[in-house]
């Protein structure tokens, strides 16, 4: 006979503090989700989250809305949950570059050519950086600046491109009868001409290569001779411009407008890949 046990079988044998509806169980949100609110009794389908604030929108079934924080609280079903975002999504990989090319994932910056691409300033520079950046360093096409187009004629004389590489020299308002155009004219029938290719574009600066709806305007003010024309157009939108540090600021403002080449006028575009074109085919 077995012996008989008084005292029923023992509480602490099982997990005695769980609650009546079972212990939460973690849930990844996705639309049309219905979920109960435990404290207020609000229950409803899923309508979007926030990642960032950690909340989540509910609609009921009369289409009243609210906002709550995710994490438990929450039954489904009638079992709790805790609510969880779904994890990020890793970030598309990049097919093009800035430029429109194809891009080369994992690739590795050539080393730099002979070979150089001359503009006129940081300016300009910053800009062929900004939408050609990837595409250069792949080449090994190293851009330097000028501080202005006068100082042509004694670089291309000092490196010397017939001794290996070529130059390419992008140039501000290369238009007929300018100072600029006379200076390229002169290069192109020096000694090196066949080795170095001169093109540019027919804006004042190359503030104005970028498209101006991408500022909110519908085109470029026009700036009197007799003033310094960043400084005019500083002035004609409104922006600070006592100083270079103005005009460094403005600056800045335009080409964060850049994102790729569409932001750019197709004057400057084919420019610049032609001289891309040009001082690449020398070396291979």
């Amino acid at each position: 006979m077995s012996p008989i046990d008084r005292y029923g079988p023992d509480v602490l044998a099982s997990d005695w503090r769980a609650p009546k509806r079972g212990r939460s169980t973690n849930l990844t949100l996705e639309v049309d989700l219905v979920v109960e609110e435990v404290m207020t009794g609000f229950c409803g389908a899923v309508l979007r989250w926030d990642r960032d604030l950690a909340t989540v929108d509910l609609e009921d079934r009369k289409g009243k809305r609210r906002t709550f924080p995710l994490g438990p609280g929450f039954l489904h079903e009638g079992r709790p949950v805790v609510l969880q975002a779904p994890k990020a999504k890793p970030p598309p990989r990049q097919t093009r570059t800035a430029s429109g090319s194809v891009a080369v994932p994992g690739a590795k910056a050539r080393v730099a050519r002979a070979s150089r691409i001359y503009v006129e300033g940081r300016h300009d520079a910053e800009l062929v950086e900004r939408v050609w950046g990837d595409d250069l360093r792949l080449e090994g096409v190293v851009v330097e600046y000028l501080e202005g187009v006068d100082d042509l004629p004694s670089v291309v004389a000092e490196l010397r491109p017939d001794q290996g590489g070529r130059i390419g020299v992008l140039v501000d308002h290369l238009v007929p009868g300018s100072k600029e155009t006379k200076i390229a004219e002169a290069v192109r029938r020096g000694p090196h001409g066949q080795q170095v290719l001169v093109v540019g574009h027919p804006y004042v600066d190359v503030w104005q290569a970028v498209k101006p709806d991408r500022l909110g305007l519908t085109e470029w003010p026009t700036i009197p001779r007799s003033v310094p024309w960043k400084n005019g157009i500083c002035q004609a939108l409104g922006w600070p411009h006592r100083d270079q540090a103005d005009i460094a600021r403005a600056w800045q403002r335009i080409l964060s407008r850049v994102a790729t080449y569409a932001d750019l006028e197709p004057a400057l575009l084919g420019k610049v890949e032609e001289l891309i074109d040009f001082v690449t085919a020398a070396e291979g």
